[in-house]
């Protein structure tokens, strides 16, 4: 089979960066990020917070081939505002929403156990 041994997915090999952004010079205001090792579970949780920034006025994803362990980013946002501050913001904002979602469901665990 020509699929990589699955530890590729996850392993970030000697001088591999987890994320590299480069500026998108077709269009203003605006940057592809790649970050590797990761797959659309990320991509759209990333995607979705951004989308709620009302600076953002673009945000989406793609992984480039089935096989390759990335996710390109784009992410276009007013003048006023930079993409990496926007990336930056948002994964912010989704460790809080999801440090909250694991407070929750350890509450709700106990309460179950207690009952």
């Amino acid at each position: 089979m020509n699929a990589p041994p699955t530890f590729e997915s996850f392993v970030l090999f000697d001088g591999e960066k987890k994320v590299t952004m480069e500026l998108d010079t077709k269009v203003p205001n605006a940057a592809l990020f790649t970050i590797n090792k990761d797959d659309h579970t990320l991509g759209n949780m990333i995607r979705m917070q951004l989308l709620k920034d009302p600076h953002v006025l673009f945000a989406g994803y793609k992984q480039a081939h089935p096989l390759e362990h990335k996710i390109i980013l784009r992410v276009q946002t007013t003048a006023d505002y930079s993409p990496q501050d926007a990336v930056k913001n948002s994964i912010t904002d989704l460790i809080s929403e999801l440090s909250l979602l694991e407070e929750r469901f350890r509450e709700a665990v106990r309460e179950k156990m207690d009952d």
